[in-house]
């Protein structure tokens, strides 16, 4: 016989909730600098595999360090996605002011694109996560291929980071920090729902290996 699992009460789904709302805020106050927002949320998304690993945060002292480990390559990372951002908005804008041609139809296939693409971003992370913040061509690789294998799981990616942008814009700026690491965490339970469904394949990220502190 296997022993049962502990029943959760309300009191674990406040503690989770504070516990992901700080980590939010922490990926806020490292990514100030604007070029730190990668290696800032690369750290968040290995804190969150840890968690589901290990059942535990892991301590202060790992996720400082995987920062720092983290911001030559991550602060590249940012630049460009960054700039594609500004892209893209400066295109939303344009469309919903009516200052290129296209009107409804261009603008809806413009916010298509944008939701494909923080989906795309947001399996990145979960992937950047697995190997201990590092990594990011090759997990921009693996999800990539598995995108184009699992078209389903894109497209919750997609709904979930463009439902939380919709959020981001709607709610106090106060809040954003907070939406963006709910966010983190339910892309990551996609991802480990759509990875228990199907096995792993041969390309994907090497597993998180302990790191000397």
């Amino acid at each position: 016989m296997t022993a049962e699992r502990p029943r959760r009460d309300w009191r674990d789904t406040v503690a989770e909730a504070a516990d992901l709302a700080l980590l939010g805020l922490a990926v806020a106050v490292a990514a100030l600098p604007v070029l730190t927002l990668a290696p800032a949320v690369a750290t968040a998304s290995a804190a969150l595999h840890d968690r589901s690993v290990t059942g535990s945060w892991p301590p202060a002292r790992a996720s400082l360090t995987r920062f720092g480990r983290a911001l030559p390559a991550g602060a590249v990372v940012s630049a460009v996605a960054l700039a594609i951002a500004a892209l893209l908005a400066a295109d939303l804008l344009a469309l919903a002011t009516g200052r290129v041609p296209g009107g409804g139809p261009a603008l809806a296939v413009t916010a298509v694109v944008v939701a494909a693409l923080l989906g795309y971003a947001g399996l990145v992370a979960v992937a950047v996560g697995g190997t201990g913040g590092r990594g990011w061509r090759v997990a921009a690789r693996h999800t990539a291929r598995t995108c184009a294998r699992h078209p389903g799981a894109w497209a919750a990616a997609a709904g979930t980071c463009g439902l939380a942008a919709l959020l981001a814009a709607l709610v106090t700026p106060v809040a954003v920090p907070i939406l963006g690491g709910y966010a983190l965490a339910a892309v990551h339970a996609l991802d480990a729902r759509a990875r228990a469904r199907a096995p792993e394949p041969a390309d994907a990220p090497a597993p998180l290996r302990p790191e000397a502190s």
